[in-house]
């Protein structure tokens, strides 16, 4: 699992002109999934997300999470996030997860954070989605279950 990690004062999420999903403070993850991915990926993405110290404390320093701000996230599906484009001029996306698999998996990563006692809001897996942000920062982590 590859999540893009944005921190965000708000951002929301639009469908065909409604919206699915908005947060305030918080994290907007952009989340693809990888072929093989399978639940310790889900278990990375759910031990580090709530947990990333990237919030200022008082003195402007990187030392608090999600989970201490009582900040909310905000989890969009995203395949692209593993669009290869070292060949020619169109990406590949061989190494996404196939639609069932990809969605089974974004379903258990949300349903896991909300567990864990975290607001989530969502996109719409496979639809054609707007996003709205405002970053906070801004703050852009990129995280790679395969590469913890």
């Amino acid at each position: 699992m590859r999540a893009v990690i944005q921190r965000v004062k708000s951002a929301s999420v639009h469908v065909d002109g409604r919206v699915s999903g908005r947060i305030g403070k918080g994290l907007l993850i952009l989340l693809g999934v990888a072929r093989g991915d399978d639940e310790k990926d889900v278990s990375f993405m759910v031990s580090k997300l709530p947990d990333l110290r990237i919030f200022e404390d008082e003195t402007g320093k990187f030392n608090l999470s999600l989970k201490e701000t009582g900040g909310e996230l905000l989890v969009v599906s995203q395949f692209t996030l593993y669009g290869d484009c070292r060949k020619g001029r169109r990406p590949s996306f061989t190494e996404a997860e196939e639609p069932t698999a990809a969605k089974a998996l974004y379903e258990r990563l949300v349903s896991r954070l909300r567990e864990e006692g975290i607001p989530v809001e969502t996109g719409e897996f496979q639809a054609k989605m707007e996003v709205h942000l405002i970053n906070d920062g801004p703050v852009t982590l990129i995280l790679d279950s395969k590469k913890g």
